[in-house]
């Protein structure tokens, strides 16, 4: 059975710092691409941050650049976000997203943690 589980949410002053988690299981995880997307109060859900199945790569939105930092550690099948300097616009549902484009495209999503910045 798939799972993305995340933690590490909660409620955070401006500029402060979190440290999200997403374990997965259930998947050969060092396989997948894995990122993070966020989804506001009435707003489409956007893609923060995302990491190649190996790690050596990784790609921001340009809102977070600077500020957040996606890795993984592919032996304990987690992908972290590190976020800094935390603005109250950072403030939504994060969510760990799992993707491989081979041998057929497979998405698979968490259940989210909220994220919630403000003084």
């Amino acid at each position: 059975q798939v799972q993305l589980v995340e933690s590490g949410g909660g409620l955070v002053q401006p500029g402060g710092s979190l440290r999200l988690s997403c374990a997965a299981s259930g998947f050969t995880f060092s396989s997948y691409a894995m990122s993070w997307y966020r989804q506001a109060p009435g707003k489409e859900r956007e893609l923060v941050a995302g990491i190649s199945r190996a790690g050596g790569s990784t790609n921001y939105a340009g809102s977070v650049k600077g500020r957040f930092t996606i890795s993984r550690d592919n032996a304990k099948n987690t992908v972290y976000l590190q976020m800094n300097s935390l603005k109250p616009e950072d403030t939504a549902i994060y969510y760990c997203n799992a993707e491989t484009l081979f041998p057929v495209t497979l998405i698979y999503w968490g259940q989210g943690t909220q994220v919630t910045v403000s003084s």
